[in-house]
């Protein structure tokens, strides 16, 4: 089932909502109201949300250093997986990268996670690296990048 979302950057007013689908997602692990609070006044319309109807579906967080960016966070409600939402999430950031001359967007995913890191490949990122012990847990991570332009194309 493929619904549309509409995408839109996160408000304060959106935290509530955001922070459910992180507990959803990430359980323990969760970032906590006042990261989010402060990350929506540092990254600003690269924090969004994933809308329809009245409901936010998922959220994803980019924040820029440059010509870098770093794909923070993205999360679903676990009823809207395999819908749509974190493409269109996905697609919008990219959308919004390009638009301001992004060469690099990395992110870090765990090494553990194969849906995830597939779902990343089909938006054309690269694993990188693997990062020893990476998350709080000990966990793995996978470091992975996709060049949005090249010197050649500035």
């Amino acid at each position: 089932m493929h619904r549309q979302f509409r995408i839109r950057p996160v408000k304060e007013r959106d935290l509530d909502p955001v922070l459910l689908i992180e507990h959803a997602g990430f359980g323990k692990d969760a970032y906590d109201r006042k990261l989010f609070a402060e990350y929506c006044h540092k990254c600003g319309d690269l924090f969004l949300a994933a809308e329809s109807g009245r409901r936010i579906w998922g959220y994803s967080l980019t924040c820029i250093r440059g010509e870098r960016a770093e794909l923070v966070s993205i999360a679903t409600l676990p009823a809207a997986r395999r819908t749509g939402v974190a493409s269109a999430l996905l697609d919008s950031t990219l959308r919004r990268l390009r638009r301001r001359n992004v060469a690099h967007f990395s992110l870090m995913v765990r090494q553990t996670n194969r849906e995830a890191i597939r779902f990343y490949e089909k938006f054309r990122f690269q694993k990188v690296r693997n990062v020893f012990k990476y998350y709080e847990d000990g966990g793995d991570g996978v470091l992975m990048r996709r060049i949005l332009r090249t010197e050649s194309q500035v």
